[in-house]
């Protein structure tokens, strides 16, 4: 089982990392903005968001939000037996400060639930905060949970 080579279960409340810093660049949300349509000026519009309540274009909550994926591959290690991790959902997100074009973020995670609910398959809930640099709120808290299988391509091989 994927466990025993990390000893997931022994690290419950747990800080597993961080990750590298992210610098959030206005070509990034702009890209971002394209890709989901969200045009709103206070994220494309350099001009029109300096009079905004924050000064200049802020990255969407959801671009933020997008980054956990890199985020955790850089903080939390992988296993050699681990072929495929995927989202599992939610149980908290919440948006605590902008991240202001230009600024720099990185993911802290910290290990709240495990389990294996069968064999090869392992349940986690991160309790994950996004850090902006040099300021004191976060970015974002999330309650995030994913599943870890172990050797999942091979029944996709065999069944090919």
């Amino acid at each position: 089982m994927i466990s025993r080579l990390l000893n997931f279960e022994d690290g419950v409340g747990c800080e597993y990392g961080l990750s590298k810093w992210v610098k959030i660049d206005q070509d990034m949300i702009d890209a971002f903005a394209k890709a989901t349509g969200d045009h709103q000026y206070i994220h494309t519009d350099p001009e029109s968001a300096k009079d905004s309540q924050f000064g200049g274009t802020i990255a969407h909550g959801f671009l933020t939000l997008s980054l956990l994926s890199q985020m955790i591959a850089d903080a939390v290690p992988r296993t050699e037996a681990e072929s495929t991790g995927v989202n599992y959902g939610f149980d908290k997100v919440r948006f605590v400060a902008p991240v202001r074009a230009g600024a720099e973020i990185r993911g802290r995670f910290t290990l709240a639930k495990y389990a294996e609910p069968q064999p090869d398959v392992i349940e986690m809930q991160w309790n994950v905060t996004v850090e902006i640099k040099g300021e004191d709120k976060p970015a974002l808290i999330a309650q995030w949970k994913n599943l870890r299988f172990e050797n999942a391509a091979e029944p996709l091989k065999k069944a090919s």
